[in-house]
């Protein structure tokens, strides 16, 4: 049977031990989603994963700012990206949020009809060459940021070793099939979860100094180590 995967033999979630069974345990507990084909592809490389991981955890599913307003920026650079995978993904966990019409909307790349996440979606689509401040609170700034930089990668990874579908055939790409994977989602993805929580997998990992976007908020943390990890090849 044909698998999303490409050049990488994944850890599966049964065989796991150790740091890749941790993070395995606290993206289903945090994310919803046992087996997620992004992290499974990067388990060969420990270290990245947990960093990985800790990035993503720390800015889009833990915080402050609302989740719906961090997926339109997960959504944004992932369209500027061109990674269809990443669209679909988070599409559907706009769906979860409650956001029906603003995630079919920003998966078809159109302006959203509210005005914070039109800013939002503006600033997410140009990322990738400008650095501006993303149009939100202040206390919110590291969670959009740490949120896009978490994309910028994370796209990248994910259209070098998967292909672009998210659900056999395609699925994915019905509002019905993306809706309904939304109410699936929706009581994991609607709580509020305490940040910090994934920078105890980074101890004795490479690291280095904090962005200074982050403003001591744990996705800094997560980002050096990313940063740290992902420079070591």
């Amino acid at each position: 049977m044909p698998t999303p995967y490409r050049y990488v033999t994944p850890v599966p979630t049964e065989a796991a031990a150790g740091l890749i069974a941790q993070v395995y345990a606290q993206i289903a507990r945090d994310f919803g989603m046992a087996r997620m084909p992004l992290f499974l592809t990067l388990s060969p490389a420990p270290e990245v994963l947990a960093a990985t991981w800790a990035m993503l955890r720390e800015s889009l599913v833990a915080g402050q700012a609302p989740r719906a307003a961090k997926e339109v920026v997960a959504t944004g650079v992932s369209l500027a990206n061109k990674c269809p995978f990443c669209v679909d993904a988070h599409t559907v966990l706009l769906h979860a949020t409650g956001e029906h019409e603003l995630a079919e909307t920003v998966a078809r790349g159109e302006k959203p009809s509210d005005p914070e996440h039109a800013r939002l979606f503006a600033w997410a689509t140009g990322t990738a060459t400008s650095g501006q401040a993303p149009p939100c609170p202040e206390g919110h700034a590291a969670e959009h940021i740490g949120t896009a930089l978490a994309f910028h990668f994370i796209n990248r990874m994910v259209s070098s070793l998967l292909t672009d579908d998210l659900l056999p055939a395609g699925l994915q790409r019905s509002r019905l099939v993306r809706g309904l994977g939304g109410r699936a989602l929706a009581k994991t993805v609607r709580r509020r979860l305490p940040q910090g929580e994934a920078l105890p997998l980074l101890h004795g990992l490479p690291s280095g100094p904090a962005p200074a976007w982050a403003a001591g908020a744990p996705a800094g943390t997560a980002f050096a180590a990313l940063r740290a990890a992902a420079g070591e090849g």
